[in-house]
């Protein structure tokens, strides 16, 4: 198997270290950060498989991390906390965690939720990827929707190749206007709302009752397969 690569966010460092020790076993190569900011910082470094986050952290709480990440990130995530609360489970899987594993626990546990998140995970990828409707040629610069080379603008290229690419995936409206030089500087223009609007019309998808392009109040838009 090939190796799997994990982000740990995890301040116990003796804990970190029993679980480093013993995922390696399987081929799963984790690192882990104490400083919950430049484990978060990582996920724009590096690319990593799958997730696991504490929720007591020095000066950020697990909860505000999730919430955070999964804006932005599809990563796979297993909070793993000492906080017994049930509220903090339901907050937790609310917020787009995929699991919550409660302290103390063996760490043969935690290999099984590990495997059991990335099979979910690789099945949702292969289902998405037979059913999309979009297709992506970069070398040629073209994008097909439902078999059809669709006509777009440059600036609108860049920005549905972004969503392409990350399909499924919520991508900030930093993200999309830094991907899309040919926007400019849209901080006192609505110019990437419109290039939005246009792609939609491009689409025939409905801006009321979207069926591919879903705007995300406050942080931006998701592009559906």
């Amino acid at each position: 198997m090939k190796n799997i690569s994990i982000l740990m966010i995890e301040d116990d460092e003796i804990l970190a270290g029993l679980l480093i020790d013993f995922l390696n076993k399987y081929n799963l190569k984790v690192t882990n950060y104490s400083d919950p900011y430049i484990g978060v910082s990582a996920l724009n470094v590096e690319k990593y498989d799958l997730l696991i986050l504490d929720l007591s952290l020095p000066g950020m709480d697990g909860l505000d991390i999730c919430k955070e990440i999964r804006a932005k990130n599809n990563i796979p995530i297993i909070i793993s906390s000492a906080r017994s609360d049930l509220e903090d489970k339901i907050i937790g899987l609310g917020l787009g965690a995929d699991d919550y594993l409660p302290k103390p626990y063996e760490p043969k546990e935690l290999y099984a939720r590990i495997m059991s998140v990335l099979r979910r995970y690789k099945a949702n990828d292969q289902k998405n990827e037979n059913i999309s409707h979009f297709s992506l040629n970069k070398n040629a610069r073209t994008i097909t929707f439902k078999g059809e080379n669709l006509k777009l603008t440059l600036a609108e290229y860049e920005v549905l190749s972004t969503l392409v690419e990350k399909v499924g995936c919520v991508i900030s409206r930093r993200d999309l206007i830094r991907l899309a030089p040919s926007l400019g500087d849209e901080s006192e223009s609505r110019s990437l709302d419109v290039l939005i609007s246009r792609i939609r019309t491009k689409l025939k998808d409905n801006s009321k009752d979207p069926e591919f392009l879903h705007s995300i109040r406050g942080v931006g838009y998701r592009l559906n397969p």
